[in-house]
């Protein structure tokens, strides 16, 4: 045997093993879920779930490890998803949405009901346009709670529950799973760090930005949606926040404990929430695509972005430029299906949800 077939060979033999200690750490039994919110996929198809009202994330098997190779398409899903699952479209409320990693489907975290008794369920893709339910009795699964959450009746001035913060975004990122969302602490917006498998403990970092259109500092409010792109070869967060201010975040300066300021590279308009945010490349360059609750799709150039100062003046607008995808409207969630497709969650004028497939602009 030749050394190139024998490394081949190791290095397989290796991968092979490093998955397979992934999902031997999974134990089978019934997934508790008090509430189905972000989602994020990890290596072999396992899928992390944002508990927020358990301040908790769980991790499923997904066992769906088959690749369909088919575009995702499907009209109506909110009406399949509602027939599932013996309710009414208007019962039914879409908190997530992500594509598998192998399979290709898209997996879904609903809400089964509008009040506080909704039932929480996570539904993926199948043949022909259909929809299934992700059975929690038998699944191997594992459970992590997160420390110094709010308390489950915490309020901000508003009236508005704390808890519901807990959690606002979840990644697989060098080899941990990293959770956005508020502590108890006093500077409450926080990025825990939690290694997979859950064997050891969930680690804090608190986070400081500037927020150009609110002019000052920030603590309190959480990442709303991040995902890790590398600047200058380094692993960083890109981070959103409401309103819009887009952050770079060293995932080196995530360690225990320690207060970090993130860089405030761009002001992308108050009155705003950000939805979803990818990574891609096209035509040698690098781009950003982020859905918002009131801006529409924005799309933003990722390369050489350690350029742009950080901002630290009141500003409306400022900093990483972007054009609005006009076509893309009414965007609820978004992924990446491959290197050259997204997958959205469109909602029509008529209250309508669809999962359509369309080249990455």
């Amino acid at each position: 045997m030749n050394w190139a077939l024998r490394s081949v060979l190791f290095f397989t033999a290796a991968a092979l093993a490093f998955s397979a200690s992934l999902t031997a750490n999974l134990q089978p039994g019934k997934a508790q879920l008090q509430s189905a919110g972000p989602l994020a996929f990890g290596p072999e198809g396992i899928l992390f779930v944002g508990d927020f009202k358990a301040a908790a994330v769980v991790a499923l098997a997904t066992n769906d490890n088959k690749a369909i190779g088919k575009d995702v398409e499907v009209q109506g899903i909110h009406e399949k998803i509602a027939a599932l699952l013996g309710t009414t479209p208007d019962q039914i409320l879409v908190n997530d949405m992500v594509i598998h990693p192998i399979s290709k489907r898209a997996y879904l975290s609903v809400s089964r009901g509008r009040g506080p008794e909704a039932l929480p369920v996570i539904v993926r893709t199948a043949a022909g346009g259909k929809v299934e339910e992700l059975s929690l009795d038998n699944v191997k699964h594992a459970r992590v709670e997160l420390p110094n959450a709010p308390s489950a009746d915490a309020k901000d001035r508003r009236g508005q529950s704390l808890r519901l913060e807990a959690i606002t975004d979840l990644a697989w990122v060098e080899g941990k799973v990293l959770v956005a969302g508020l502590s108890n602490e006093e500077f409450a917006s926080t990025l825990r760090s939690i290694p997979f498998p859950f064997t050891s403990g969930v680690t804090s970092t608190n986070v400081e930005i500037y927020h150009g259109a609110h002019g000052r500092f920030e603590t309190n409010a959480p990442v709303r949606t991040f995902t890790s792109y590398k600047l200058k070869n380094q692993p960083h967060l890109l981070a959103a926040y409401t309103c819009t201010p887009l952050v770079t975040i060293p995932v080196s300066d995530l360690q225990p404990g320690k207060k970090v300021q993130g860089t405030t590279i761009a002001e992308l308009g108050n009155r705003n929430r950000p939805l979803d945010m990818v990574v891609y490349q096209k035509g040698g360059a690098n781009y950003i695509l982020m859905n918002n609750s009131s801006r529409g799709v924005m799309k933003l150039p990722a390369d050489n972005l350690e350029k742009f100062p950080g901002i630290t003046q009141p500003t409306e607008r400022q900093g990483v430029p972007y054009e609005t995808i006009a076509a893309w409207k009414g965007v609820e969630q978004l992924d990446r299906l491959d290197d050259s497709r997204a997958v959205l969650l469109v909602k029509s004028e008529s209250g309508a949800l669809d999962l359509k497939t369309i080249a990455l602009p």
